[in-house]
């Protein structure tokens, strides 16, 4: 993790990165295939890596049946990557209590409007469901929808890429096994 933190800082603080919290996050579907997409990371410590969803969204669903995921940054600009893989766990609902409040009331109601994942007929259904929501929650807190909640992929795997000259990469492989296991890999 000091490791993790370190770039982190790095992308974090470099002009050139415009969301260096942007992962790319995998689950496995039914059938056994990978399924990526785009999250964002909201906090990292040493019990692991946060991030919020519907659970009822397809990764949601996912992560329901098989809790092994997988996450992976790129930080361009730096040449640089991370690989994670670890094992998926629901956060508190008080922590995710706590996140949903800072989130802006607008996204908020999103939370409620959106059936994420399920087929849309038009743009203006949403609009409409969006609208009535924002009536409903007029003059009142916006609580968290109970189908809204953040996950804590535990990582039990490191791959840490940094770009070098002529493709002759630094690759170093931390597994956990009563402690990190750290080996150096060929590019």
């Amino acid at each position: 993790m000091a490791q993790f933190n370190a770039w982190f800082r790095e992308a974090r603080d470099s002009n050139a990165i415009e969301m260096p919290e942007a992962m790319c996050l995998s689950t496995i579907d039914k059938a056994g295939f990978p399924d990526a997409r785009m999250v964002l990371l909201k906090g990292f410590d040493a019990s692991g890596f946060v991030f919020y969803t519907n659970t009822r969204s397809v990764k949601g669903r996912q992560l329901a049946v098989r809790d092994k995921a997988a996450l992976t940054f790129y930080w361009g600009p730096l040449e640089r990557q991370v690989r994670i893989q670890g094992i998926a766990a629901p956060v508190s609902d008080a922590e995710a209590d706590a996140y949903f409040q800072t989130r802006a009331r607008d996204s908020r109601i999103g939370a409620w409007a959106s059936d994420q994942s399920a087929p849309l007929k038009n743009r203006k259904t949403l609009d409409d469901r969006f609208a009535s929501y924002v009536r409903k929650f007029e003059g009142k807190e916006v609580p968290r929808p109970p189908h809204w909640a953040g996950y804590r992929i535990k990582p039990t795997k490191f791959e840490f890429w940094q770009g070098r000259p002529n493709r002759l990469h630094d690759r170093f492989l931390y597994v956990q096994a009563k402690g990190w296991k750290i080996t150096r890999l060929y590019p």
